[in-house]
């Protein structure tokens, strides 16, 4: 089995595209249920974002699994592979494997070193899990990237020196609308992300207050923050009071349209506003942006405001580490390849010993006890001598990629094609 990963993301594809594509929890099972149907593909995982769409792989054969898998994403998003053909983004193989390392560190982010990709992945993973499309193959592979980014989180700092979508789009607002601590931000939602960006608001300054469909779930983000909370009936009152609106619902239609937008600059007298879009497909309808007074802020403009960050010494030590990480998980996985060789070749040179050993004793019936473990034991160590050096020498000929002649000779060596001596 090798590894493959397919799908699109804020590299190459445009934000319409990706919002076109994007995904709900049950169009997540259904793309992962319509994948494992093909005959070449052994186990799935999906991971929806607001900025990628990628189904990760265990594949047999890679020009089935290709085919299948554009096939089941088309079926299920129904975007014609046309449309997306340009757009798509294939690994294989290593580079594979790389690339899941280096979106769980957080360095194939629109933000860099953004921590949410932990988190989804993790739950990308657990919904694999329960559902049966996970095998040890990925486990073992996500498992280990998830180690390896909360590692780069906790020794690199490159959390510490990452800007979130958040802290980017609240810094426009700042430029346009003066000092956080002055400025009323209104969080439309309650999920994960809209918590992250009232968190990061309350903590800059801003007075806050949290709209939401789920009325439960808006307080008690409100009262974590010793903010406010209101129905989603008032949604319109709230906006005209608020200077900034972050929006990120997870709604599958628009949230915040032209008309409730427009009515609240005729409440607010023309003062300025800045909406701050995070959520994929958009929640602020795009005509927004047009109004006199509003400033409308998309992941497009957020990805392109984040820029760089390559330079970074805390990007430079996370990349060292990862490199690390994909070169023992490389190692491990190459490794398992050579056990079934390993195992036949001391299965074969047991089954050799208990004969010789039974011979030993039908011959040497006048030994004691003592005497006989001595010889069994002698008989033991020096087999197991002569065989240590072959078994530490195909592992590492496997990591380097040099196994196949190897292993054939110890195959014909210790005859293990016929099934032993």
């Amino acid at each position: 089995m090798s590894t493959l990963v397919l799908g699109l993301n804020h590299h190459r594809t445009p934000i319409e595209i990706l919002e076109r594509v994007a995904l709900s929890v049950e169009s997540q099972t259904a793309l992962s249920t319509a994948a494992l149907e093909s005959p070449d593909i052994a186990e799935v995982v999906v991971i929806s974002t607001c900025n990628r769409i990628e189904v990760y792989a265990e594949v047999s054969a890679f020009h089935g699994a290709v085919a299948d898998l554009t096939a089941a994403l088309t079926s299920v998003t129904g975007v014609a592979a046309d449309d997306l053909v340009d757009h798509l983004e294939l690994q294989y193989g290593e580079a594979a494997i790389a690339h899941v390392f280096n979106v769980a560190a957080g360095l194939d982010s629109m933000a860099i070193g953004e921590a949410q990709i932990l988190g989804q992945l993790r739950d990308s993973l657990s919904t694999g899990q329960s559902t049966g499309a996970v095998g040890s193959g990925l486990n073992s592979l996500l498992q280990q990237a998830l180690r390896t980014g909360k590692q780069v989180r906790t020794e690199t700092g490159l959390d510490r020196v990452s800007r979130s979508l958040v802290e980017v789009g609240l810094a426009q607002a700042v430029a346009e609308l003066g000092p956080l601590d002055e400025l009323t931000v209104l969080v439309v939602g309650a999920g994960a992300m809209s918590a992250l960006s009232a968190t990061t608001a309350h903590r800059l300054g801003a007075t806050v207050t949290v709209v939401s469909r789920t009325e439960d779930r808006a307080r008690a983000l409100a009262d974590r923050l010793a903010a406010t909370s209101r129905p989603i009936e008032e949604l319109g009152e709230a906006l005209s009071e608020a200077d900034v609106v972050l929006s990120c619902t997870g709604a599958t239609g628009i949230v915040v349209d032209l008309p409730s937008v427009a009515a609240a600059q005729v409440a607010r007298a023309g003062r300025p506003q800045v909406y701050i879009d995070l959520a994929m497909p958009h929640d602020v309808a795009a005509e927004v942006g047009s109004l006199r007074g509003v400033t409308r802020l998309g992941l497009a403009e957020l990805g392109s405001a984040l820029g760089g960050g390559e330079d970074l010494a805390e990007v430079r030590a996370a990349r060292s580490v990862v490199a690390d990480a994909v070169t023992r998980h490389l190692g491990d996985r190459a490794a398992q390849v050579v056990v079934p060789t390993v195992t036949a070749m001391r299965a074969a040179a047991a089954e050799i010993v208990a004969r010789e050993i039974e011979r030993f004793d039908q011959r040497t019936p006048d030994l004691t006890e003592a005497q006989r473990a001595e010889v069994h034991l002698a008989v033991h160590r020096v087999v197991e001598k002569l065989l240590h050096r072959p078994t530490v020498r195909v592992k590492e000929m496997a990591v380097d990629g040099r196994i196949t002649e190897y292993e054939d000779a110890i195959r014909a060596l210790f005859d293990l094609h016929s099934g032993g001596a």
